[in-house]
């Protein structure tokens, strides 16, 4: 089983669980957020930038808190057109991942976009054949900065809390000393399972280098209260995936009566109305799209605000619903397997 066929079937196993009633107690505390900065002025010949707001993490690293994801992109031509397509733009944060099998069409985007590379904050992720101790991780860093055509990522994370983690984690902070990566961030760390919090803990409260970002599935269905209140002791930037749903959710939240009820009023889309609550709430969100127009309507929710109001009605939608309920088990299983 490839990386991609991995991610693949977690994926349709998150679509099989997508209509499930599992609610989660909700917290009543929202966690504070990081203050914003806007984006640098327009580079070259590009159409104007739109004022994505900046999260500044712990260590002073700068992160566009509206990023381009690459999942489910179908192969490197295609997302380099993507991505491409998001630069121009006016996106200045790309996603990718190992186990993506695409990060080579990102680093052909950014080569080709003419960009300087420093104004682009690029994150990927190691999958979990890349973990291990004496070199082993750091050697996936250095192929995936190749892959990349760069010297360092701006932010890089473990893509699940499976394997060996914890050594993986160790190389990573020798990379982030050598200038390769310049901030360590943590996915999917939120199973309801003891052994994912006990890494959580390790990584969190004994790593000499703390993560500066997690990354979770998020969206007005499932607003992840309970995470916010657990990273918000260690200063933790919240990314979130999913931040429409997902494909396999079948437009789910994009249906919702209330969102739609605010996106007509204000004439904007569902997905603009949903990706501006994100923005206000403090989150960093990496919608996927290959479709240019959808990506540039994603990025096109700058030139108006969410009334109090509405963001209470939206907040008011939270079921704790995860569209993603594969188990920390079924996960291992799927992460653990043979690779090509």
């Amino acid at each position: 089983m490839t990386r991609r066929e991995a991610l693949r079937n977690l994926g349709m196993l998150a679509g099989a669980f997508a209509f499930s009633s599992n609610v989660l107690a909700c917290a009543n505390a929202q966690s504070k957020q990081s203050a914003d900065k806007t984006t640098p002025a327009p580079v070259g010949a590009l159409a104007a930038i739109p004022a994505v707001p900046v999260a500044t993490l712990s260590n002073g690293v700068k992160l566009p808190r509206l990023g381009l994801g690459t999942f489910l992109q179908p192969d490197n031509d295609v997302c380099k057109a993507s991505c491409l397509a998001a630069l121009k733009a006016g996106y200045r944060h790309i996603d990718t991942a190992h186990a993506y099998q695409d990060e080579e069409g990102v680093g052909r985007a950014i080569k080709e976009s003419g960009i300087p590379r420093e104004e682009i904050c690029l994150v990927s992720k190691l999958w979990v054949s890349d973990y291990g101790a004496n070199g082993k991780t750091l050697k996936a860093i250095d192929e995936m900065l190749g892959r990349l055509q760069t010297d360092y990522v701006d932010v890089l994370y473990v893509h699940q809390p499976v394997g060996e983690v914890v050594a993986a984690w160790k190389e990573m902070e020798q990379a982030y000393k050598q200038g390769k990566v310049k901030a360590l961030g943590i996915s999917n760390f939120d199973y309801p399972d003891p052994e994912c919090d006990a890494i959580f803990d390790e990584i969190v409260k004994n790593s000499e280098i703390k993560p500066h970002i997690m990354q979770v599935e998020c969206h007005p269905y499932a607003q992840r209260l309970d995470v916010k209140a657990k990273i918000a002791p260690y200063n933790m930037q919240l990314e979130c995936w999913y931040p429409l749903g997902g494909k396999w959710s079948n437009g789910l939240i994009l249906k919702n009566e209330t969102i739609n009820k605010i996106a007509a009023a204000r004439g904007k889309s569902a997905a603009q109305i949903i990706l501006r609550w994100h923005m206000q709430e403090g989150h960093s969100a990496i919608p996927g799209s290959t479709n240019p127009a959808h990506i540039e309507e994603n990025i096109n929710i700058f030139d108006f605000e969410l009334t109090a109001d509405e963001m209470a009605q939206i907040r008011a939608l939270n079921k704790e619903q995860r569209l993603y309920n594969a188990t920390y088990q079924q996960t291992k299983g799927f992460a653990n397997g043979p690779s090509m």
